[in-house]
Parts: C-alpha cells; structure tokens; sequence
C-alpha cells in the first residue's frame, strides 16, 4: 500500500440492470458473511469462537474489496495489502484452484500486527480466475518475546513474533503441512492456532464455493460488469457527497499518550485536512517520528481507520468497498508514527488508531458541523498468560471497550468500541470454563463520560481475580490525555489499570506494561475512559440531568 492513493473518476462502461446489479452485490456481500459464520462457528480459541476477533472479505483480482463482512473494520487494508503483495511474489497465472495463502508481516505481507493472520484463496471458473475470497483472524499468540505477540515494551517487530509473507499454505486442495507446523511450532499454544488455520481454510473453502457459484449462475462477463458498476456507483455517491461540502483546509491536533520509553515527550499527531471539490486529501505531515515502542501504526492501519471514519460521519449507510477509497488521498511522512520504517514494533498499533480516529473526526467535524462527533475512549487491552496444572501454556487476549463521545443531538455511547474497532467482550461463563481467572465486577464506569449539553458515553469497570500465578501485558491510551469535549462539552475520564483496588496494596499500573506477575488471589481492575461531552452542561436538558442521577451515570454532586 502506497503513502499517496491515486484518485480515479468513475469508469464508464456499457448500461447494466440497476436492479440485477444490487442482487449480485448482495449475493457476494453475502459470500463474505457466510464465511464470517464460517469461521466463527468452526474456529478453536475463544478469541475467535466468541470474541469474533476477524474479517473476511471478497476481493478483485488487483487487491481492491468488493465486499466485507461487517466485522472490525480496520482488518479492511490488511487484506487489501495482502493481496498486493501476493501479487507481487506470485503471477496470477501461477495460481491454481484449491491454492491458499497466509501472510501476516506488515512490512511484506500487508499485514498490520504480526497476530493477524491473513487467508487469501483465488476463485476460479473452470481455469480462469476471477477473484479473491480473503478473511482475517487474531491468533492470541504467534511468538515473541512476550505471551500474545503484541506488548508495546517490544522495541522491534522481532521480537513481537513469527513474521510472514505471502507463502503457500494450501496447494491445490491439499494442506502444505510444513507451512502450518512453522506457525504451531512458534506458538506457546500450538493446538489453538492448529484448530484456527484450519477454521480460516474452512471459510475460504466456503468463499470459494459460494462465489463460483454465483458467476457460473449470471456468467462471469456479467458479475465483473456489475461489481465494477457497484464500485463506480459507490465512488459516485461518495464524490456527491463531498460535493455538497463547501471546500475547506482544516488543521487539527491530538496527542498519543507518552511513551515509554520517553515518558517526558508528547507524541503528537497533527493532521490537515482538504476538502477540494469531490475529494479528501488526509495530510499527516508534522505528526511525530516513529516510536521505539510498539505502538506505531502501519500505513493498512491507517488507511483503514480513515476510511472507515468517513464513512461513518459523512456517509453511514454507503457500501464498504474500493469504490469510495478513490475520492480519498492519504499523505503520511515515512519515518513518522503513522508510516513506520521497516522492522518498527507494531503490535499495539489499535490503541494508536483510536486517537487518529479522533484526529479524523474532529477535522470532519469542522468540516460538516452537524454531524460532529467530540472524542472517544479507546479500550484497553489485556494479555493474561500462565500453565495449566499438566504444564501446557494458556493465553488470553482480552479488549474492553472504552465509551463513545457526544453529538450535537445525542448522547455518547456506552461501553462500545470507537471508530475502527470492533471486537466482543468475552463472555464471563466461556473465560471462567477455560482460563483460572474469576471475574470479580463488571459494570458500567460511573461519571466517566464527560459532561454536556449531550453526555459523553460512559466506559467500563471490570475486575479480575488471578486464581493462580500468572502473568499479565497491558496497552491502552488516554491514561494521560483525555478524550476532548467539544463547544463547552468537558473531557472524558481518563482510563488506568489498578492493582489490588480498595486494599492496602492498592497500585496503579502504568498504561503499558510487559510480563507483569499476578500471584494467585491478585485482583486487577481496568477502568476504560469515557467519551467527551458536546456544548455546556448548562443547557442539559433537565429531565436528562434527572435520568442520569436516577440511574447511577452521574452523581449530582458532578453537575
């Protein structure tokens, strides 16, 4: 994936069926979602069983998404770069029905963090390839120095894990065993990643099928057409909307919370934002040098989390697919923390994308003001580790979500995931059937929204009780700098991790941590932040003040 996305007007082809081509998209979204089930159902560990920690897709031949399931969007430019790069180290015509590939590494792969694992799989008609079915799925640990292969204390992409570029895992129908056995053997949990490979095949399998199935029925003529025609009618209404917007250059700035490594200094992301005619042009240039810690973020990253975040504040409803990528241009400084150098640890790359998110929200939100949306709180992410009675290593990778900030006309959400992310909580009884980790309380997080006019959405509270020894790796943002409120609205509560809360040893944790011990009975606390709050709490609407101290959100004493 390029630094600078080239804009393109609409193809134009010869007239098709507006009706048979919605059908045909619909029936290809539907390959994509029938391979998310896929996955799910058949997948081994709970971060993909019940977390649903992954994405599938179906793509064109030259990488560009025609279809995704509506699962974590910011997995959308790891398959679009995987696909590029497998073109890059493998001709088309080499392909043959049946052949799959896996690749991970953000540097070579199209990848973003090494624990993403990209399926791809050609679709063929007869003998001719017609297009690419592709899904994602977040393995819990694929090596590195540290148990579930993305702590922020990494200083380089190797020591987070097993790298890989697009390599042979399927040849034609047949499992290439010494690929997968490479993955298992640097695993400390062999047997998950064992039963989740075969989960991806499995829904590659069914992408496969599904998708030849709908070219042989209209003819492969037909589909190409009317994909190619959905992506131009997608570009078209994007490009209307922009038109509609007067033209403007609008500068922004947030900040990441401190490195680790240079706890002193700021990390700024500063961002100017375009509008010219039908176009958006996203420029982070003076946005910090790359860090030494895992949180940079990989250009599919970033280009994700941007295409995602336009669409969600000027165009909800459009599809998600290439078409509307077209209107956008991205420019990030090479060497920065949103275009790392190569080798620069990645791992923690999603907390970063909450704040760009931010970045991008509030640029728009100047830009079109009634659809502003005042900044949110990333979840926090949690990395449990330790043995089983019989020796074996277990790994648990949990998120919790943060809070969503306030609109001019809404409350923020509650307890969800912002922007670009998308995974579930794990669900209390399959954690506590699997892992010696005993959920204490979990519950909504009171007065962390930030009060205003619209309340900013409250995070959430959620203790756990070590029942053995064990070892813990923790990343988030806004610990140190709050989610902003905007037109009077106060900022969000800040998030922290608390050691042994309410007792002589209570300790508060620093935002990022690697391989951190928990004796057996140990208690920690995560406290996700809270989403800002829009316009003076001075105008709240009264019955609103009285709804939020009734039910808990807001004690009076905060007004």
């Amino acid at each position: 994936m390029t630094t600078s996305q080239t804009n393109t007007e609409p193809s134009r082809g010869p007239s098709i069926d507006p009706i048979l081509t919605e059908v045909i998209f619909n029936q290809v979204l539907g390959v994509a979602e029938e391979m998310a089930s896929t996955l799910i159902r058949t997948a081994y560990s709970p971060n993909v069983k019940q977390r649903a920690d992954c994405s599938t897709a179906v793509l064109g031949l030259a990488g560009e998404v025609l279809a995704q399931a509506p699962r974590i969007p910011i997995h959308l430019g790891s398959m679009i770069g995987a696909v590029q790069q497998l073109l890059k180290r493998h001709p088309l015509e080499v392909f043959r029905p049946g052949d799959m590939f896996i690749a991970n590494d953000p540097y070579s792969g199209g990848g973003q963090h090494l624990p993403d694992i990209n399926m791809i799989a050609p679709v063929f008609v007869g003998r001719k390839p017609v297009a690419f079915v592709a899904n994602i799925a977040h393995h819990a640990d694929v090596g590195g120095m540290v148990a579930g292969s993305e702590a922020v204390i990494c200083r380089n992409i190797f020591q987070e894990g097993l790298r890989l570029p697009p390599v042979q895992v399927v040849r034609e129908g047949n499992i290439v065993t010494d690929i997968s056995s490479i993955v298992t053997l640097n695993s400390r949990t062999p047997e998950e990643r064992r039963g989740d490979l075969l989960a991806q095949i499995a829904a590659n399998r069914v992408g496969v099928e599904r998708l030849s199935q709908c070219y042989q029925k209209h003819g492969c003529e037909l589909v190409e057409r009317s994909l190619e025609a959905y992506l131009d009618a997608t570009e078209r209404r994007f490009r209307a909307v922009l038109s509609g917007i007067p033209d403007s250059r609008i500068a922004v700035e947030d900040f990441l919370d401190p490195d680790i490594y240079s706890p002193a200094e700021r990390i700024p992301i500063r961002m100017t934002l375009e509008k010219c005619g039908n176009r958006l042009i996203f420029d982070f240039d003076g946005t910090s040098r790359e860090l030494t810690s895992a949180r940079n973020v990989p250009q599919a990253a970033l280009y994700s989390t941007i295409y995602c975040v336009s669409k969600m504040l000027l165009d909800p409803g459009l599809a998600p697919n290439s078409g509307y990528f077209r209107a956008i241009e991205v420019k990030a400084p090479k060497g920065s923390v949103l275009n790392p150098s190569d080798g620069s640890a990645v791992g923690a790359r999603a907390l970063a994308c909450a704040v760009i998110g931010d970045v991008v929200a509030s640029a728009i939100s100047e830009m079109v003001p009634e659809r502003a949306l005042a900044g949110g709180g990333p979840h926090h992410q949690v990395i449990f580790s330790g043995k089983y009675p019989n020796g074996k290593i277990w790994v648990n990778y949990e998120t919790f979500a943060g809070a969503q900030g306030a609109r001019p006309y809404k409350d923020g959400a509650d307890a969800v995931r912002i922007h670009a992310s998308g995974a579930s909580n794990l669900p209390v009884e399959a954690l506590e059937q699997v892992y010696p980790l005993r959920v204490v309380r979990y519950e909504l997080r009171d007065n962390s929204g930030g009060l205003g006019r619209q309340r900013g959405g409250m995070g959430v509270v959620r203790q756990y009780q070590a029942l053995t020894d064990m070892t813990i790796s923790v990343a988030a943002e806004r610990q140190t700098i709050a989610a902003r409120g905007v037109q009077g609205g106060k900022d969000g509560s800040l998030g922290e991790f608390v050691l042994n809360p309410g007792t002589n040893g209570e300790r508060r944790l620093k935002a990022a941590v690697g391989d951190f011990p928990l004796s057996a009975g140990d208690v920690l606390e995560i406290c996700t932040p809270g989403g800002g709050g829009f316009g003076s709490v001075d105008e709240r609407d009264r019955t609103a003040f009285s709804r939020d101290c009734t039910e808990g959100r807001v004690s009076a004493q905060a007004y």
